[in-house]
């Protein structure tokens, strides 16, 4: 592989939102390759933390159904918001596919959790890096809501979600640059 093109995926992978997905679909094959991708990252004593549940289809309507419904079970008159309702489930309706990002701890307990969730959060981060060599839009969404997923799903003991990367297909023309601060203003150097 060329290390220069790696260095571009890397700096040029963006979070592309569902309200810039056009209609083509991403196909199942490509799914599969995000979530064989993302079996390969990292994680302490090989417990494989990362459990994903691929929703598409009439699947998304439920779902975005269950998230608006839940949002506004829990929010109150005052606070509750008719554009984030919608926005909800246009979220859902407006991505081709809706992986729910989930973390198994490991029941034993062998690693500290905060090492689960990095080692899913490393799987999560090899999707989008390929959905970004492939050009494929994706972002990762971890609102309030996942909180009550165990409402929507069946969960393993110890399982748990961490959030939903929409993704989606999305026309290449428009601007997805993004900036970062200099790197040298987040080291310390210590000889």
């Amino acid at each position: 592989m060329n290390k220069e093109y790696l260095n571009k995926i890397i700096r040029e992978r963006r979070a592309i939102f569902p309200s810039q997905y056009n209609d083509k679909p991403v196909s199942k094959e490509f799914i599969k390759i995000l979530l064989e991708n993302a079996n390969w990252a990292p994680s302490h004593r090989l417990t494989e933390p990362w459990r994903f549940k691929v929703v598409q289809g009439t699947a998304k309507d439920r779902l975005g159904d269950f998230l608006s419904d839940t949002y506004t079970d829990i929010t109150s008159n005052e606070s509750f918001s008719p554009f984030k309702h919608k926005k909800i489930k246009n979220k859902c309706k407006s991505a081709s596919a809706i992986i729910v990002i989930c973390m198994q701890r490991d029941i034993k307990e062998r690693v500290p959790e905060w090492e689960e969730i990095a080692a899913t959060s490393m799987a999560v981060q090899n999707m989008w890096l390929t959905c970004a060599a492939n050009e494929v839009g994706c972002y990762w969404s971890s609102p309030a809501l996942i909180n009550y997923m165990s409402d929507f799903f069946e969960f393993e003991e110890g399982e748990r979600c961490l959030g939903f990367l929409y993704i989606g297909n999305y026309d290449k023309e428009e601007d997805v640059t993004s900036k970062r601060k200099p790197i040298e203003e987040k080291i310390e150097w210590h000889d």
